[in-house]
């Protein structure tokens, strides 16, 4: 499928934008979920750029960098993930599975990023001794600059070569890697949620796991309710989470009321 040079110019600034976004801006515009719907929008295929875009999100759900390590960069991952189902029309797993490679990229360019801008903190550093903001915004400006085009050359290089020589390579790949591919795709998801729980879950969280596990049986089991299941459970954890947050406020403030009127008291 033939690409215009509006459209993979319109690629880099999707990418050039949320490879500062994920360090920079923290606006959640990097996240694959956001930039699977936009590349979609672009090339052309809403459709297949959410459902990518979703599944790559639960993939990565339960990264995060510790210390220096980097985990597989989401930016450069998410968006290859979109490109190559769209472009090649790939099963949005399959397309998932493929896109790992270009996240370990992202990641390395992460890495080499960090890397060159170690040498200038000092410089920050004495900027900051000097009173200097306008050096120290300088300093950042050119890490975003650098990191932003680093992603979008490496995407934009691929999208190219994806839409000239990736229906080829595709249908070179056997049935049963392909299959395998869809398969390690689909697994993904469960892997990132997985890891989420491993860091996030607590004893006192349990009950609210098994309901919403409960509760997503039963409304995808209505066929009025299938659709919107997620969007529904959403609503209702959303709900849940807001009453608990408003019982702690509460609480907390009673605390506080009854500790001041004992120190009054003495």
């Amino acid at each position: 499928m033939e690409y215009s040079v509006i459209q993979v110019l319109l690629v880099f600034v999707v990418t050039f934008i949320a490879a500062i976004d994920q360090f920079s801006f923290l606006e959640s515009l990097y996240q694959p979920i956001v930039t699977g719907m936009v590349v979609g929008l672009i090339l052309g295929d809403v459709t297949t750029g959410l459902i990518v875009g979703g599944t790559y999100q639960l993939m990565t759900i339960g990264n995060m960098p510790i210390g220096g390590a980097q985990p597989p960069n989401a930016v450069v991952g998410g968006i290859m993930a979109a490109v190559l189902a769209i472009s090649l029309d790939l099963d949005p797993n399959a397309a998932v599975a493929m896109a790992i490679p270009f996240s370990l990229l992202g990641q390395y360019g992460v890495t080499l990023i960090f890397t060159i801008m170690s040498p200038l903190m000092s410089k920050a550093d004495q900027y900051a001794a000097e009173a200097n903001p306008k050096g120290i915004e300088h300093i950042n400006y050119l890490s975003m600059c650098l990191l932003g085009l680093i992603f979008g050359v490496v995407v934009t290089l691929f999208f190219i070569g994806g839409a000239t020589m990736g229906t080829a390579v595709v249908n070179a790949i056997p049935k049963w890697l392909s299959a395998g591919l869809s398969a390690a795709g689909g697994m993904m998801r469960f892997v990132g949620f997985a890891i989420l729980l491993k860091f996030m879950m607590t004893r006192d969280m349990w009950g609210f796991y098994f309901m919403g596990f409960g509760l997503a049986l039963v409304i995808a089991n209505i066929p009025a309710l299938a659709t919107p299941a997620l969007l529904i459970l959403a609503f209702i954890g959303f709900g849940i989470a807001f009453w608990d947050f408003q019982q702690q406020t509460e609480l907390k403030g009673a605390v506080a009321i009854e500790d001041g009127g004992e120190e009054d008291g003495i």
